[in-house]
């Protein structure tokens, strides 16, 4: 699979539904008088900040809905849930509730004046790995602009956007006001694509975009029957590293354990990376789309667990031998 190449039609399209700014802004303006922390990411389950620009967040959505946590999460952690600051902003919620897909990060990012963001790509925030990430502007000026791919935006208040931003980016404020964007990541699904105008139809109706099933509930039962260990390639949780399933490379440890709430994978680091189940015994990773899913096939004489990779509607898949629990 070639991982880097871009397939959207475009860079960025602007969505179908009309916003009202001046609301927006008044939802804005509950927050006021709260601490913007400074930007940070979200890297193999640990969280870094990003301190050398005046880019700062206030999360309205985040991991367990802790709203000190202004990176856009990943696998290993929490289930993405609503923070306090939701709780005053009407309009935003009812913005949020007509996304047609589960809402990850929402984010509003304040880019501060004189800033200049370093030109960079987030890899996997794209239709073909299962992930949008949607823009809202609520302040800016004219002197505030995305370089996306080459293509210079300047998106105004009350426009709903899509961008591209597995491609190169880089943002810019040279003016003297902050630039506000309420960014929202959700992951796709067929409702998700009717929000794209009639021309990108072909696009989502093809085999680039890769689409989410929803998740369902396991029983007790289940959840102890899918328990068990066994030898992956070591970077089968790390959604940064564009690997093969296949080929010689380094091998680890890893188990399928019930925590009382949920299933989870072990690392071999101790850490866990909760489950989601999407039924058939297969699971995806919370805080992830499936572009990584884990299958238990364990009732047979040779226990196995499958892997599979996705990249729009092509995989990659590994059986690996499994060891059941006692």
């Amino acid at each position: 699979m070639n991982v880097h190449d871009s397939s959207t039609p475009a860079e960025a399209v602007r969505l179908l539904p009309a916003l009202d700014a001046d609301r927006l802004v008044a939802d804005l303006m509950t927050a006021r008088d709260h601490l913007w922390d400074e930007q940070s990411s979200y890297t193999n389950g640990r969280v870094s900040r990003w301190a050398e620009q005046d880019w700062r967040c206030l999360s309205v959505r985040s991991p367990g809905g802790d709203k000190t946590r202004t990176d856009p999460g990943g696998p290993g952690s929490a289930e993405f849930a609503d923070t306090e600051w939701l709780d005053h902003m009407p309009y935003v919620r009812e913005v949020l509730r007509s996304i047609p897909g589960p809402l990850y990060a929402v984010r509003f990012m304040d880019l501060g004046p004189g800033v200049v963001g370093y030109r960079h790509n987030d890899a996997k925030f794209a239709p073909d790995w299962g992930v949008a990430r949607l823009h809202i502007p609520v302040t800016t000026h004219e002197e505030a602009l995305l370089d996306l791919d080459g293509v210079i935006h300047r998106w105004q208040p009350g426009e709903f956007w899509f961008g591209d931003f597995s491609r190169k980016h880089q943002i810019q404020n040279l003016g003297p006001e902050h630039r506000v964007h309420l960014v929202v990541d959700v992951l796709v699904t067929p409702e998700l694509a009717r929000l794209f105008p009639a021309d990108w139809a072909d696009y989502f109706n093809g085999p680039e975009v890769l689409y989410n099933r929803p998740t369902v509930a396991t029983t007790a039962q289940e959840r102890k029957a899918a328990q068990c260990s066994f030898d992956a390639p070591a970077h089968l949780l790390e959604i940064e590293e564009f690997g093969s399933l296949t080929g010689a490379q380094p091998q680890a440890g890893f188990s399928i354990v019930d925590t009382g709430t949920g299933l989870a994978v072990r690392s071999p680091q101790d850490h866990l990376f909760p489950l989601a189940a999407l039924g058939g015994n297969e699971y995806r990773l919370v805080g992830w789309s499936e572009e990584r899913t884990l299958t238990t096939r364990l009732d047979g004489p040779r226990p196995e667990v499958e892997l599979t990779y996705r990249k729009g509607h092509r995989s990659e898949q590994l059986r690996v031998p499994a060891t059941t629990a006692p």
